[in-house]
């Protein structure tokens, strides 16, 4: 036995939980929020508020959650899997019947000065309960049919509550999410086939009820769709967002205009600056240099989530450290996107880097839950 290994046995044990966390994890997720704090200094002029001084607030609030859920034993969680699951949807209820509106959404549940998103939390506790059934489950039975169905329906259940707030990025984001979990736990890739079938029927359908009585999508996420696929037909109006983001992204170049001198954000060109376009002012004052650092981050990230996740022996405690993984790629992968033009502006913020409180503890809790398989896996 070495001397390093020797001391941590003989630690008490509170403190061989924290030496055991997943420290390079720790680091990258403060590197990344660090260049939020940056990013929301720098679009609010120079100064702490409106904007980094709370983000910074609740960074630290959310570090130190973090650190107390991964103390807190996997198989603890794993049990309470369902009661998180079920209070989350009773949540989707609450704001269904009397949540906050805001930006004609109906999201959030106002707890005092703060305000609940508990489509967030879903994108959480949803991962934790497929990974607890899917641990729970002989493989031998998971791609038998009556067993698919229930977690279908432990899907589609939150996203049509989602949907219904109108939250359409929230609700493609818990799809994508459960169905990448379903495919790392082993359902037969034919599920996924019909799946894709029946996806582009709908997205046929879609377009079909458009101004029609039976109409599938708003009026607002049509004219998303008809931005992304041609922007120039309404510059000034439902295609604004994107035209300035492409010209942020254009005019930074290759290392950018430099600190704080971003024409698109300082002169306010570009529409929400501090939440989902956050990514393009970046872009525009740090150029490809500094885009591809965060994404290098990011790319950091996942893959020692992968690498905690393969070396547990523990089913549930891999497959809830792959889903959250799967979660945090979505969350950047289809903001980025969003904000390019590759895909359709439907609100995804950039993890950890836009300005929010609800979608920056929810997060930092799922790293907890990740930094509790770490700790806790079997030796």
């Amino acid at each position: 036995m070495s001397y390093l290994e020797y001391t941590v046995k003989h630690v008490p044990t509170g403190l061989r939980k924290i030496l055991h966390l997943n420290w390079p994890l720790t680091v990258l997720l403060a590197a990344v929020s660090g260049v939020g704090f940056l990013m929301l200094y720098s679009v609010a002029g120079g100064t702490f508020t409106p904007w980094a001084e709370p983000q910074m607030k609740r960074f630290a609030l959310g570090l130190v959650l973090m650190i107390a859920v991964g103390m807190v034993p996997i198989w603890l969680w794993r049990n309470l899997a369902g009661v998180a699951y079920f209070g989350t949807v009773f949540l989707l209820v609450a704001v269904d019947l009397f949540g906050a509106v805001g930006m004609g959404a109906q999201r959030w549940i106002e707890l005092g000065s703060f305000r609940l998103q508990p489509s967030e939390l879903m994108k959480i506790t949803l991962v934790m309960m497929l990974a607890a059934y899917y641990d729970w489950l002989p493989a031998k039975k998971t791609s038998r049919p009556l067993w698919v169905l229930l977690p279908l329906l432990l899907i589609i259940v939150p996203t049509f509550l989602v949907l219904k707030q109108p939250d359409l990025g929230t609700a493609i984001l818990l799809m994508a999410a459960g169905g990448g979990l379903m495919f790392l736990a082993g359902v037969h890739w034919a599920y996924f086939a019909v799946v894709a079938t029946a996806g582009l029927g709908l997205v046929t359908a879609v377009f079909q009820s458009r101004g029609t009585p039976w109409q599938l999508l708003k009026d607002y996420q049509f004219r998303r769709i008809d931005t992304f696929i041609d922007p120039s037909t309404d510059p000034l109006g439902a295609g604004y967002h994107i035209t300035q983001s492409k010209i942020a992204l254009g005019s930074g170049g290759w290392t950018g205009r430099g600190f704080m001198q971003g024409t698109q954000s300082r002169l306010n060109f570009l529409p929400e600056k501090h939440t989902d376009f956050i990514f393009t002012t970046l872009a525009e004052e740090f150029g490809f240099v500094g885009g591809f650092s965060l994404l290098g981050l990011y790319a950091l990230i996942i893959l020692f989530c992968i690498a905690s996740a393969l070396i547990n022996k523990d089913r549930f405690s891999s497959l809830l450290t792959l889903g959250i993984a799967l979660n945090f790629f979505l969350f950047f992968a289809v903001n980025m996107s969003m904000v390019m033009g590759l895909a359709p502006v439907v609100g995804v913020p950039l993890p950890l880097v836009s300005y929010g409180g609800s979608a920056m503890l929810v997060l930092l809790l799922a790293f907890g839950l990740i930094q509790s398989a770490h700790v806790h896996r079997p030796r």
